[in-house]
């Protein structure tokens, strides 16, 4: 209806045979990207036959990925890449794939590195692989760097995983997740979203680390504002409701002490530490008041050292704060223009990755500590 399928390059099997991954198909969505898809999809097709989704491009760029030997489905006008995935995806499934890789056409992945993502799939077949960017060589933008940061402390927090580069397009998919899972989303988005959905039904999620790069020339498709609020919002919602559910465990472990079995423990106890008491209303009011505020005192240090306690403030933290956040993530243009950015020194302080697994580990590792941070 809203894409047309233009015929393959008649050699689409893969080169390179000794490569390939078995049931790997490649998908790799483009928009205008005529200068970087035509490496991109050569050297892909190493691993695996490649479907290039072109997003409704102006410069040729399907006929370069053609060229190359992909297979191209067109869109007739841009929809977003969260749509060119969902349509290449779907491809795949279509022509038999049991894993589907995702990578970007304009050059910011490396194909060479397919074989580490096949390799960790390979041992966890229930897993999607994110090929991670975020290690110490990596480079980053700043403005990018800090969409990162926000959404990989609200998805690491919304998942119960520890990874870094949740926004990466390198990605390697289950094919059968697309059957187990239903998602809504568009643009960038998606990709988080994915993650979410796929984290509910049951499937693990696991990073490796690949080359990042980063080409000062090419101007990147991700807006830091407008896509970086748009993820930021959605991951917001998410963490809203898990919020609602933080808050009722923690009215229960605040009513517990009042519960019939513990009230009952309680009293015996008392009546036991202040029976020597009981001569002077004096000292057993003294000795009631003293068991009273150690009993409280100890239930707060055991609330407050629980790791489910100790990232409910950091959570909230962040929650609380992520109105000043939009704010300035709204004014960062004009900062730069300033030469002042306010917003990574925000940013590293309530979103932190390192210290939301602190929070639940009581120490850091050297893979929980971010790019850029100090240990």
């Amino acid at each position: 209806m809203n894409q047309r399928i233009l015929p393959p390059h008649p050699p689409l099997s893969p080169t390179g045979g000794e490569d390939k991954g078995e049931g790997v198909w490649i998908v790799v969505p483009i928009f205008n990207e005529a200068t970087s898809v035509g490496a991109v999809v050569a050297k892909a097709r190493r691993h695996g036959p490649v479907i290039a989704v072109d997003d409704g491009s102006t410069d040729g760029s399907d006929a370069q990925a053609r060229s190359a030997g992909a297979e191209v489905l067109r869109h007739g006008w841009r929809r977003g890449k969260g749509a060119a995935l969902r349509t290449g995806v779907e491809a795949a499934i279509g022509r038999g794939a049991t894993l589907i890789l995702t990578l970007d056409g304009d050059g910011q992945h490396n194909s060479d590195e397919i074989p580490r993502l096949l390799e960790d799939a390979g041992r966890n077949p229930h897993a999607i692989v994110i090929g991670g960017r975020l290690h110490p060589s990596g480079v980053i933008p700043p403005g990018r760097m800090n969409a990162l940061r926000v959404a990989g402390f609200f998805i690491n927090w919304l998942t119960g995983t520890l990874i870094r580069d949740t926004q990466s397009g390198f990605r390697l998919y289950p094919a059968e997740l697309f059957g187990d899972v239903t998602l809504r989303r568009g643009g960038f988005v998606l990709e988080s979203e994915i993650l979410l959905a796929a984290r509910r039904a049951g499937y693990d999620i696991r990073e490796v680390a690949v080359t990042a790069i980063h080409e000062t020339a090419r101007r990147s498709r991700f807006h830091p504002v407008r896509d970086g609020c748009a993820i930021g919002l959605f991951l917001a919602r998410h963490a809203l409701a898990r919020l609602g559910t933080e808050a009722w465990w923690l009215l229960r472990e605040l009513a517990r002490p009042f519960s019939p079995a513990v009230a009952r423990r309680r009293h015996a106890d008392l009546a036991l530490e202040t029976l020597p008491y009981r001569a002077s209303a004096a000292q057993w009011s003294l000795a009631v008041g003293g068991f009273a505020l150690r009993r409280a005192a100890t239930a707060l240090r055991v609330w407050w050292s629980d790791p489910r306690g100790r990232q409910l403030r950091v959570i909230g933290a962040g929650i609380l704060v992520f109105p000043m956040l939009l704010l300035l993530t709204l004014l960062h243009p004009l900062a730069a223009r300033l030469s002042v950015d306010p917003l990574t020194p925000f940013v590293r302080r309530f979103y932190s990755q390192a210290r939301l697994a602190r929070s639940e580990n009581g120490a850091p590792t050297p893979s929980t500590v971010e790019v850029g941070q100090a240990t």
